[in-house]
């Protein structure tokens, strides 16, 4: 926990989410743990960020949890699709990553069940993952760290390049749009849009 607790309290919550990639993230559910490796996320660095719900400290019942401690869960629901982000700075600083896709380890069937299909498709987008690993609303506000959906340091794997890049579905937000806060394990299959001929045999880990 307290390695945890260190990474989510770095300054920069860019670095942070460099570090996810690898992390191992677990949802435990009455149906079994449900888990698997981060390979894709997005850092969003309201208030200055155009593309953050905080952008200007903006201050609805919606984005609360995004002005707790480092670690808390923020959830929000868009085109129907629920997404999991985890805020990464002290009370009252609005920074968050956004988890958008996880290459899945444990609990495989009960995701397959969960989504309806197989493959990179299970979990290569954040809707996807959520639904696969039944993240429902009830974890908003709880903690990454000591809630049923956490994240298991000790499991973490070392990608062999974690490639940055612009963040997907940013249109006009002038700088904002293009600035490089997506990070992905270069090669891995579960990585939104990444193109066949990127696809790694090893998924892109040491």
């Amino acid at each position: 926990m307290d390695e945890l607790m260190t990474l989510l309290n770095q300054k920069d919550t860019t670095l942070i989410a460099q570090s996810l990639i690898g992390m191992y993230m677990v949802h435990e559910t009455a149906a079994g743990r449900l888990g698997g490796y981060i390979v894709d996320c997005e850092a969003y660095l309201g208030p200055d960020d155009l593309a953050a719900h905080s952008v200007g400290m903006r201050q609805t019942p919606r984005v609360r949890a995004m002005y707790q401690e480092a670690g808390t869960i923020y959830l929000y629901t868009m085109h129907t699709h629920r997404i999991v982000n985890i805020i990464t700075q002290p009370k009252g600083i609005p920074h968050g990553i956004m988890i958008r896709g996880l290459e899945p380890v444990e609990g495989i069937e009960a995701m397959r069940n969960n989504r309806q299909t197989s493959g990179a498709a299970l979990t290569n987008g954040p809707g996807k993952l959520v639904q696969a690993m039944n993240i429902g609303p009830e974890l908003y506000g709880e903690s990454i760290v000591t809630s049923p959906l956490h994240l298991e340091p000790q499991k973490k794997r070392q990608p062999k390049t974690v490639m940055a890049l612009p963040r997907i579905g940013i249109p006009n937000k002038g700088e904002w749009t293009d600035k490089p806060l997506r990070f992905i394990a270069a090669g891995n299959p579960y990585v939104t849009n990444i193109r066949k001929s990127a696809i790694r045999p090893d998924h892109g880990w040491l």
